[in-house]
């Protein structure tokens, strides 16, 4: 119950700090309206008061401890305000053992929000109060008072000066962690923005020169074929010579691109893009490397467009990579539904949210690259029994038509 009641008054003080304030400050003026008139009423120690509480008496007492409710912003005002209602009431002749929390509570708020320059000289302030109270009571406890109010004193700066220190470094971290967050998201952005430069820098250099080559000359040869063929020749063989160059050149391209499940190029750097038929031997690779993979495909198993095809294969390569690098020992699953849409799914069992860290990679912010390209959708996150898992929708073209490449 006492929790449950903390946690509504903290969640009161985040949504509304004027109200909470408020609370606050009727409640200090309530418990010391509830002392100031016990003390009046029990009058058995004549030596604290000489003047019975009265309309002059309550004032002050509602004056020096109501204003607390603005201590957030005015904490200097607020205090000047309570040690000046403590020492009219003192000095007019009231009990001297009341309205002295106010000044106290008051230099604890200023030492939370002002800085020592400020707060100390505050502090002596209100040691002067209490000194001055000291002063009024029976002569046997006068040097007492004045060491325990002292001691009082002290005690209360320096918990509110403590707690100013740790809220500033509490604001410090979570501005450094909001900062790190943005370098980490634009880091990522830099990332997929220069592996597309790069990607079209390079096609641009391998592509380009050749294939003006191969235009030109197969213009040439069109335009003499029959009245110089000797030309004809010489162009087609300058073709078949500029397009071997430029396949060269594509597949080194590609073999720098091409990326395996231990990061390396692959042996077969040459071969055809994979595609979803040489699922089986990707899973082998990963359960021989010591990870379970239970795979599951439902729906009509069709052809695929190479894109997609290539797209889902690279998605499912780097999910049990990751699966691989950060998340074993684990057990992974790979679900495949055929619809509407090609869904993938791969799930694992590993230590949660932290399993494929990506330490400065490019893996999700790759995966997202490809999907956006063929206008899917992909999550990834905790999955809902714990792990990783990741999910992907590839919509499918219509039989027949030919794939949209961007």
């Amino acid at each position: 119950m006492r929790a449950k009641v903390l946690s509504s008054l903290r969640r009161l003080a985040r949504l509304h700090p004027l109200i909470a304030d408020l609370l606050f400050a009727v409640v200090v003026t309530g418990v010391a309206l509830a002392f100031a008139t016990a003390f009046d009423h029990a009058a058995s120690d004549p030596g604290y008061a000489h003047r019975h509480l009265d309309a002059l008496g309550l004032a002050l007492t509602v004056a020096g401890n109501l204003v607390l409710a603005g201590w957030r912003r005015a904490p200097l005002a607020v205090l000047l305000i309570t040690c000046a209602a403590e020492v009219v009431f003192h000095a007019a002749g009231y009990d001297a053992r009341l309205n002295s929390w106010g000044p106290l509570l008051a230099l604890y708020m200023l030492a939370c929000l002002r800085p020592p320059a400020v707060s100390v000289p505050c502090a002596l302030l209100v040691a002067a109060c209490w000194w001055h109270a000291a002063f009024l009571a029976p002569g046997d406890f006068t040097w007492p008072n004045v060491i325990q109010v002292s001691v009082m004193t002290a005690g209360a700066w320096t918990i509110g000066n403590g707690t100013r220190i740790l809220l500033a470094r509490n604001q410090r971290l979570a501005e450094l962690t909001e900062r790190l967050r943005r370098s980490q998201e634009d880091r990522a952005r830099r990332a997929v923005t220069e592996e597309r430069v790069r990607i079209a820098r390079e096609l641009h250099d391998v592509v380009a020169h050749h294939m003006s080559v191969i235009v030109i000359q197969a213009g040439l040869a069109r335009y003499v074929f029959s009245s110089d063929p000797a030309t004809a020749r010489g162009a087609l063989a300058t073709i078949a010579d500029t397009g071997s160059e430029a396949m060269g050149e594509m597949r080194r391209l590609l073999a720098v691109l091409r990326i395996d499940t231990n990061g390396h190029g692959d042996d077969d750097s040459y071969d055809p893009a994979p595609t979803l038929e040489r699922l089986g031997q990707l899973v082998e690779r990963v359960r021989s490397a010591g990870v379970p993979v239970e795979v599951t495909v439902t729906g009509s198993v069709r052809p695929l467009p190479p894109g997609i095809d290539l797209c889902a294969y690279r998605i499912l390569q780097e999910c049990l990579t990751n699966v691989l690098k950060h998340a074993a020992p684990a057990t992974a699953k790979v679900h495949l539904h055929y619809g509407a849409d090609l869904e993938l799914r791969v799930t694992d069992d590993g230590p949660g949210p932290g399993a494929p860290k990506e330490n400065g990679g490019h893996g999700l912010p790759g995966m997202r690259e490809r999907v956006k390209l063929y206008k899917g959708v992909i999550t990834a996150g905790p999955g809902p029994s714990g792990g990783f898992e990741v999910v992907v929708s590839l919509p499918l073209t219509s039989p027949g038509t030919a794939e949209q490449r961007p």
